[in-house]
């Protein structure tokens, strides 16, 4: 039986690699039809998390061929990128007679794309699913950089690296950062490179070429043991601790009383299965935002700015 909503009320929602079925859960029965990691849905509110890109109001298109498949996409739009799960070579020939997407790695600081990019792919031979826009400015979802690979201690950078890139704001120079849970040192190392004043805690010792930064002040204490009190006022707090999201949560809430903290921009690790309850109470918390980065594994990003 046909869908009795309008085509505008359906998203298409692609899950990072790996969680189709956590998508599906936030979904429920707002899920119609999963193919492979794409699955389509009455648009849901609030928008699931485990999502690396959102096509709005996706369309089905028939096509008799691949130049008629081409011309119907030039007519909508020009900027498209393909997710491929079927129909490999069919979708290739199509690819290749439409306009090039860079995909060249972008490097840190410079700006995400800006021009409109729509995502199809091929839901069979005769069938095409289309969307001109969608929530990511970057091909299914995947942001890729020219990585530093000397000086990092650990390729975690990146999730900042990411996160400020899809923000379009980052700490300014002199901002007083909080690390928590701060070793080996990869977000600090980010944040003090952008001139940030940043405070690193953690019981384990820091890399040494990162702790000699000038801009890192190091404390050898445990970041649930620390006193906010003794801190004072915050620009921004982060935390990429390895610990159960409801223990974060609880920190979070702890630093969050004091009134003291920005900003913030924490990882919420999961250790065996995905904990939705304690999910749903930082989606809860006012003015704030989860989301999956492709630089994440079983893990969320939560940020709040304000």
């Amino acid at each position: 039986m046909p869908d009795p909503q309008p085509p505008d009320s359906l998203s298409a929602y692609l899950a990072p690699e790996g969680f189709v079925a956590d998508l599906q859960h936030e979904l429920g029965g707002d899920a119609l039809e999963t193919h492979d990691r794409l699955v389509l849905a009455r648009t849901a509110n609030p928008r699931p998390v485990w999502v690396a890109n959102t096509w709005h109001a996706p369309q089905r298109i028939e096509i008799a061929s691949i130049g008629d498949a081409v011309k119907k996409l030039r007519a909508i739009q020009r900027n498209w990128a393909l997710y491929s799960y079927a129909e490999h070579r069919r979708a290739a020939l199509i690819a290749e007679q439409l306009p090039k997407v860079s995909a060249k790695p972008l490097s840190f600081g410079a700006p995400a794309p800006s021009a409109p990019l729509g995502s199809w792919t091929l839901l069979d031979k005769t069938t095409l699913l289309a969307a001109p826009r969608c929530s990511s400015p970057f091909p299914n979802g995947e942001v890729h950089f020219i990585e530093d690979r000397t000086t990092p201690p650990s390729r975690a950078y990146l999730k900042l690296w990411e996160l400020f890139t899809l923000l379009g704001e980052h700490p300014k120079p002199g901002e007083f950062c909080l690390d928590l849970g701060a070793s080996p040192g990869g977000w600090s190392w980010v944040l003090a490179g952008l001139g940030a004043r940043v405070h690193s805690v953690d019981k384990a010792p820091l890399d040494p070429a990162i702790a000699a930064h000038p801009n890192i002040e190091t404390l050898r204490e445990s970041a649930f043991g620390l006193d906010p009190a003794k801190v004072g006022p915050v620009d921004w707090l982060f935390s990429d601790i390895v610990c159960y999201p409801a223990r974060l949560y609880t920190l979070v809430e702890k630093w969050r009383a004091t009134g003291n903290v920005r900003r913030f921009a924490c990882t919420l690790k999961f250790q065996g299965p995905t904990d939705f309850d304690t999910m749903r109470k930082f989606a809860a918390i006012p003015d704030s935002r989860l989301l999956h980065l492709h630089a994440n594994k079983h893990e969320l990003t939560w940020i709040k700015l304000r």
